[in-house]
């Protein structure tokens, strides 16, 4: 059985048998999805990790209750309940206005459902990040004349992202493995296509197998950006990164 197995391998290995643009297509979606929900996560992080430093109740009760709730549900119920009610919402909303129906793009979902979801633990990194830097650092700042802007753009975010540089990448690992869960609001991502291409050919556990490679290709390369870049931004300290 286990030769028939290797020798099934082998002889499927040889072509994807014409579903490699499929897998492309797949792929490219899956960065897509990734980018674009990385980057409306980290500004709610950033916004959420504000807020909750902020002296204002008005603005540090909310963002708790955003990342206890976020955390506290799996992401795959998140997903449905956020899709779900964002198009359930727009629905009614164009009924009251007397409107044609507008369906929401399963993609633009996608970007929306996993930003706002990996927003809650990019605003833990960013606030972790944020204590972490020395408080003298921001009242030197501050003496030497610099406004609230400026005070962040050359002095905090500089070190924050120190600190904050193994919890992004933990998080962006995280999340591009769980933009496989927009599979089931009907984006053709990675995981869908190898799906598709499995049931096709009746080689499913293959191409699964090849889509955990492609997987395993883009969290390599992004390991290796992460430690470029944390080798970046530990210039100056004592203890390099190595």
């Amino acid at each position: 059985m286990l030769e028939n197995l290797v020798q099934n391998l082998g002889l499927t290995a040889l072509s994807l048998q014409g579903f490699g643009p499929l897998l492309l297509e797949g792929t490219w979606m899956t960065l897509k999805l990734s980018v674009l929900s990385l980057a409306l996560s980290v500004l709610l992080g950033l916004l959420g990790a504000s807020a909750k430093l902020s002296h204002l109740a008005l603005l540090r009760l909310p963002a708790q209750l955003y990342t206890t709730l976020i955390r506290g549900v799996p992401d795959l119920v998140l997903m449905l309940l956020i899709f779900y009610s964002l198009q359930t919402w727009l629905t009614e909303f164009t009924d009251a206005m007397d409107w044609d129906y507008i369906e929401i793009n399963p993609f633009n979902a996608g970007v929306i459902t996993l930003g706002f979801i990996y927003g809650a633990y990019f605003t833990e990194t960013f606030r972790g990040a944020i204590l972490s830097v020395p408080r003298g650092q921001t009242e030197a700042a501050t003496a030497f004349g610099l406004k609230r802007w400026q005070r962040f753009r050359f002095v905090v975010f500089p070190q924050m992202m120190r600190f904050a540089l193994p919890g992004i990448g933990n998080n962006w690992m995280v999340m591009l493995k769980a933009t496989a869960l927009v599979s089931i609001i009907g984006l053709a991502d990675l995981v869908k296509a190898a799906q598709d291409a499995g049931k096709s050919t009746y080689q499913l556990f293959y191409f699964l197998v090849i889509a955990a490679l492609i997987y395993l290709a883009i969290t390599s390369a992004s390991n290796v950006i992460l430690r470029r870049l944390e080798r970046r931004y530990a210039l100056g300290v004592r203890e390099n990164i190595r």
